[in-house]
C-alpha cells in the first residue's frame, strides 16, 4: 500500500506553490539571494516516523526558529530564576526586532524578540563559559534537538555581522541596564553563529517533535531537556512565537511556533506532532507567506489546534494479529479508545507492514469509543488502497462509531458486528465505491 500523509503533504505544497507574494528576507544578503520557489513540509511523529514533500533536505540558515530551542538550553543550565530574572514571558504585540523593554527593570519582554533572544543566549551553558565554549554548547543543543550534527553556515555569519547594527544598539542598550554582563558585540556575535546554523526542514520537524515528545528526541532517544522545561518553552511559544501575528495565529491556527526570516517555520503540537516547512518568501510580519497558509491548512483539515485535540490516551492499536490460517486467514488489526490524527497515522503504519499474502483483513472498532473526523477519513482511505492492492477488507464496527463507511472510488469495505461474523455472508453490509450492498 503507498503511504497516505506524504500524498497529502504533495498536494497541499501543489496548492500553495502559485503564491508568489512576499520576498526573501533582503536586508541580508546572503538571504535576499536565497531561490525564492524553494518549497517543502514535513511532519515528524513522537515514535520517529517522518513523512515529508518537496525541498525538505534543502539546507538553509535556521534564524529565528533557534530561538526556542537555546532559550529551552538557558532554561535547563541556568534554571528558572536567574532566565526569568533576565527575559520576561509577556507577549510583546511588536516587530521580532523592536526594542521591547520593561521601562523599570530593562528586561526585554519574552525570549522570542531578538532583545530576549540575545540575553538568552548569554545564558546558555553555565556561567564560566568562554564565548566560543558558549557558542558550541549551544550548537550542540540544537545539534541534540535534530537527531544529527549541525554546522554553522560561515558565509550567512559574516553577512549578518555586517548588517547587525540593530541587535548591536539593542545588545548595547541591555549592558547600559546590566541584563548583558559581557561586551554586548561578543554576544551578538554568538547569537549571529546561532542563527547561522544550518537546518533542513526534515530537521526541523524533528525538533519540534522532540519539543512534542516532552524534550526526548524520537530517534536518538535522548532526554534533550527536562519535561518543566518543554512546557514552558511551549507555552512561550503559543503565546510569543509569531511576533505581532501571535494572536492571529493563535486563534486560527492554535499550535506552537516560531518562524525564521530564512524561510522556515515550525509547529510542535505536544504528544502528538513537530511540523516544518520551508519558503523564503516572507510577508509583513517576517514569517513565510507560504508556510502560514500551509500552517492554517494543517490545522484545519487535521484538527490539530491545541485547544481542540485532546490529550493522547493509551496507545491506538491495541493488538495486530492472525485468526486462522491458510486461506481463510484473517489478519486483524484491533483498535481502541478516541482515535485522532496521531492515531490514525499508527494505523497507516500497521497497515503498511500487512504482507501481500493476507487477502483477508479486518479493521475491529469493537474497542473504540470515539473516532474524529481526520482519523475517519485517514481509516477510510487506509481501507480504500487496501482494496487497491488486493486485499478484502472488513469493518468490525458493532457500535457505529465510523459514519458512512465508504471508501472512495475503487475501495470495498464489508461491515459486521463481530469478527468471527466475517464468514457469515447474510450478516454482511458492503460499502463500495459504486454504494452500497447488503
Amino acid at each position: 500500500m503507498r503511504p497516505i500523509i506524504p500524498d497529502y503533504l504533495a498536494e497541499a505544497l501543489s496548492d500553495v506553490e502559485p503564491d508568489t507574494s512576499g520576498e526573501p528576507a533582503g536586508y541580508i544578503p546572503e538571504l535576499a539571494a536565497a531561490n525564492p520557489e524553494r518549497l517543502g513540509a514535513a511532519f515528524a511523529m513522537i515514535d520517529g516516523e517522518v513523512y515529508g514533500a518537496g525541498d525538505i533536505d534543502t539546507e538553509f540558515t535556521i534564524q529565528s526558529i533557534s530561538k526556542p530551542f537555546v532559550y529551552a538550553l538557558a532554561l535547563s543550565d541556568r534554571g528558572f530564576d536567574p532566565v526569568l530574572a533576565k527575559v520576561g514571558v509577556e507577549p510583546s504585540g511588536e516587530a521580532f526586532n523592536e526594542i521591547s523593554l520593561e521601562s523599570d527593570t530593562g528586561r526585554p519582554l519574552n525570549p522570542m524578540i531578538n532583545a530576549g533572544a540575545i540575553t538568552v543566549h548569554s545564558l546558555a551553558g553555565t556561567e564560566d563559559l568562554k564565548p566560543s565554549e558558549r557558542v558550541e554548547r549551544v550548537l550542540h543543543g540544537l545539534s541534540a534537538f535534530a537527531g544529527r550534527r549541525l554546522k554553522t553556515d560561515e558565509a550567512v555569519c559574516v553577512s549578518e555581522m555586517e548588517h547587525a547594527h540593530r541587535n548591536l544598539a539593542i545588545a548595547h542598550m541591555l549592558r547600559n541596564h546590566n541584563v548583558l554582563t559581557e561586551d554586548p558585540r561578543v554576544i551578538v556575535d554568538g547569537y549571529t553563529r546561532q542563527c547561522s546554523v544550518l537546518v533542513t526542514t526534515r530537521d526541523l520537524a524533528m525538533m519540534a517533535a522532540t519539543l512534542a515528545n516532552r524534550g526526548t528526541n524520537p530517534l536518538s532517544g535522548e532526554q534533550v531537556v527536562p519535561e518543566p522545561v518543554v512546557r514552558h518553552v511551549l507555552s512561550v511559544m503559543f503565546s510569543c512565537g509569531m511576533y505581532d501575528a501571535a494572536g492571529d495565529w493563535a486563534t486560527q491556527v492554535g499550535i506552537p511556533a516560531k518562524s525564521g526570516v530564512a524561510g522556515g517555520l515550525i509547529g510542535a503540537l505536544p504528544g502528538q506532532i513537530g511540523i516544518a516547512t520551508f519558503s523564503p518568501r516572507l510577508d509583513g510580519h517576517g514569517n513565510s507567506v507560504r508556510g502560514v497558509s500551509l500552517f492554517e491548512r494543517f490545522s484545519s483539515d487535521m484538527g490539530l489546534h491545541v485547544m481542540e485535540v485532546p490529550a493522547a490516551a493509551r496507545a491506538v492499536v491495541r493488538s495486530h494479529h492472525v485468526v486462522g490460517s491458510g486461506p481463510n486467514a484473517l489478519r486483524v488489526l484491533q483498535l481502541q479508545g478516541g482515535i485522532g490524527f496521531a492515531g490514525a497515522e499508527r494505523v497507516v503504519q500497521e497497515a503498511m507492514a500487512i504482507p501481500p499474502a493476507d487477502i483477508r483483513v479486518a479493521l475491529d472498532l469493537a474497542r473504540v469509543h470515539s473516532i474524529d473526523d481526520v482519523a475517519r477519513r485517514v481509516l477510510l482511505e487506509v481501507a480504500r488502497r487496501l482494496t487497491l492492492s488486493g486485499h478484502e477488507v472488513y469493518l468490525v464496527d458493532p457500535e457505529s462509531v465510523m459514519p458512512d463507511p465508504y471508501p472512495g472510488d475503487d475501495g470495498r469495505v464489508t461491515l459486521v458486528d463481530h469478527v468471527d461474523h466475517v464468514d457469515r455472508a447474510d450478516l454482511h453490509a458492503t460499502f463500495a465505491g459504486g454504494g452500497q450492498s447488503g
